[in-house]
């Protein structure tokens, strides 16, 4: 693997335009602009009125869930979330890692629309888009304290992240369990600690991964592990060893997601692939095509998420096989809403169990 990095610290290398904008800056020199260190990280305010945000994917497994931030430090290379930075301005290369938008009201927010007598208890996920635990949460504290506002209430949620720090909300998702209203699933993409650096550069290692998951489960915490995204022909053939460790860590759950590819994120990778893995590149793009009818990517329901042929077969039987062989259940979230009560019900109720 290539030591170079154009970016220090960061996952990918450049600004892609943004396909909303008309005008573009291109910098003369190329090899300049690969010799400049990586951006520092912005946080800008977001001003959204609204946090609970819907879907009618059946691919995810819940209808509603919450983003605190827009963007995501961890710098994913393969991140499916970039484009959405384009949608405020931003270009889904360099910006969606290092111009985060941070949603100050995130907490009061959601308990305004949780007290609405409209809001009917369902799953909420944390967070659908970009990670809730990106490293400005240590400070900030806003999925922590969302989720503060969801054990008051009791409304369940399914929590996903690449980070460890999701252990630091130990006291608060063991409230959450006491009610079965919550399931965490940490997102292990490799057991191969310098490839992870350069893939997810500002995630937990793999290491730091299966701990947390360690840690979750003995504290009661019901926690799953996500082979997210499997990339074939780079990491596919680690399913059965990142099943294996995280059974061992304690995981009771297993899911997993194929790469995909959508708009800027397609150009993104194949730099990532040229600039660190230059003799994979060719396998790993022919296999995603392979499965998804020639192209990079495939927005259909059902197919975006795994992949169709002979190939995504595979890859569908032997995941399955390597659960079952590690002793993980499938993704069965399995949540109760029963105990929910709306904010200001909970009030004055301090011996209520």
């Amino acid at each position: 693997m290539s030591p170079h990095h154009a970016a220090h610290g960061r996952g990918v290398s450049i600004n892609p335009p943004n396909r909303f904008e008309r005008l573009r800056y291109e910098a003369e020199l190329e090899d300049e602009v690969q010799d400049q260190p990586g951006p520092r990280t912005q946080f800008l305010k977001d001003t959204s009125r609204s946090i609970i945000a819907t879907n009618d994917s059946p691919d995810v497994g819940f209808s509603a869930s919450i983003n605190p931030y827009r963007g995501c430090e961890h710098g994913c290379a393969y991140c499916y979330a970039r484009p959405t930075h384009e949608y405020l301005g931003f270009s889904a290369g360099l910006d969606f890692e290092s111009k985060i938008l941070v949603k100050e009201d995130a907490p009061a927010l959601l308990r305004r629309e949780l007290a609405a007598p409209r809001w009917q208890p369902k799953v909420l996920g944390i967070s659908g888009v970009t990670d809730p635990y990106q490293p400005v949460e240590r400070r900030l504290q806003l999925t922590r304290r969302c989720l503060e506002v969801l054990a008051e209430v009791r409304n369940p949620a399914a929590i996903i992240t690449k980070n460890h720090l999701v252990t630091r909300d130990l006291d608060v998702l063991a409230e959450l369990a006491r009610h079965h209203a919550v399931v965490v699933f940490l997102s292990v993409t490799t057991l191969d600690g310098e490839l992870g650096r350069t893939l997810e550069p500002r995630a937990s290692q793999p290491s730091g991964r299966l701990a947390a998951i360690e840690e979750l489960s003995r504290a009661g915490v019901p926690v799953g592990v996500m082979v997210a995204p499997i990339i074939p022909g780079l990491t596919d053939h680690e399913m059965p060893a990142i099943l294996a460790a995280a059974a061992e860590a304690g995981a009771r759950f297993a899911g997993y997601t194929m790469l995909r590819l959508p708009l800027a994120v397609a150009p993104i990778f194949e730099q990532w692939l040229s600039q660190n893995v230059p003799e994979k590149k060719d396998k790993v793009l022919a296999r995603l095509r392979e499965m998804r009818s020639g192209k990079l990517n495939d927005p259909r329901f059902g197919a975006r998420m795994r992949g169709e042929g002979l190939l995504a077969e595979t890859i569908k039987d032997l995941f399955a096989m390597a659960r079952k062989r590690a002793g993980i259940g499938a993704r069965d979230l399995n949540l109760s809403t029963a105990a929910f009560r709306r904010p200001g019900q909970a009030q004055g109720l301090l011996f209520d169990c």
